[in-house]
């Protein structure tokens, strides 16, 4: 759905989390290039990846350092203020999740290492500060490599 600028509403609210998505199981984990530089590798939970009517990507992101070590956390990053949030992060059990680690939204950092929200956003989920289609479509694209600025050279 297309919405001009001026139709926007100033009062934006964000959509109420009710439940949080299923851990990620590994057969649902879709790569994605943040850097040449780190050593860590990334993976979006593509079963998790949700565009709420309120402009925000939700998904489940899976951090992994070269000795075995995740991080997994449950994330929206919004596309008209270039920022994010955590809602929860994985336990120390590794078998839950832990919303204790939330924070709200603030901005994405670009040019660290691993500034993976930087890099969905750029790549995958954002273009002209709103979303660039369906959670399938967005699926779709990170499934088969498909950033931004190698659709917008076709």
């Amino acid at each position: 759905m297309f919405t001009y600028l001026l139709d926007r509403k100033p009062n934006w609210t964000e959509e109420k989390i009710e439940t949080l998505p299923p851990l990620p199981q590994a057969s649902n984990l879709l790569a994605f290039n943040v850097s040449q530089n780190t050593p860590l590798t990334f993976a979006v939970d593509k079963s998790s990846l949700t565009v709420g009517k309120d402009g925000v990507v939700r998904y489940v992101v899976v951090v992994t350092s070269p000795a075995g070590a995740r991080n997994v956390n449950y994330e929206g990053i919004r596309c008209d203020t270039y920022e994010w949030r955590r809602y929860a992060s994985i336990n120390d059990d590794q078998n839950g999740w832990d919303q204790g680690s939330a924070f709200d939204f603030k901005r994405i950092e670009n040019g660290e290492l691993n500034a993976y929200q930087a890099a969905l956003y750029q790549d995958y989920f954002c273009a002209s500060k709103l979303t660039v289609g369906t959670a399938a479509q967005i699926v779709n694209n990170i499934q088969y490599k498909r950033t931004q600025s190698s659709i917008n050279l076709r």
